[in-house]
């Protein structure tokens, strides 16, 4: 009796080991794909939070401008060469190339 307690045991602990393996392949997944991605997005938030008038800015269409205003979901733009004024939603904007000043 205790030689098939021992048996059930150890056919237990293998059904363990199973599950160990997608368990580490998700933990590895997690650490190169989905928390560079968090911390990437976090840091466009970021970016686009501290938005100001006078930054140079562009969209993810390729347009890029001047910030004029800042609303709460909308910046308006100043686009050369003829100066026109374009309306986007924050989430349109790629990046800021204005030079940080240090």
């Amino acid at each position: 009796m205790l030689a098939m307690w021992m048996q059930a045991a150890a056919g237990g602990f293998g059904n363990l080991s199973g599950l160990a393996l997608p368990v580490i392949f998700f933990v590895v997944l997690y650490f190169l794909m989905i928390a560079p991605n968090q911390r990437k997005q976090k840091k466009w938030q970021e970016m686009l939070g501290q938005l100001k008038a006078g930054d140079k800015v562009t969209t993810n269409g390729g347009i890029v401008g001047t910030v004029l205003t800042v609303k709460d979901d909308v910046v308006i733009l100043r686009v050369q060469p003829d100066g026109l004024k374009l309306e986007f939603v924050k989430s349109a904007i790629a990046t800021v190339t204005t030079p940080e000043e240090k």
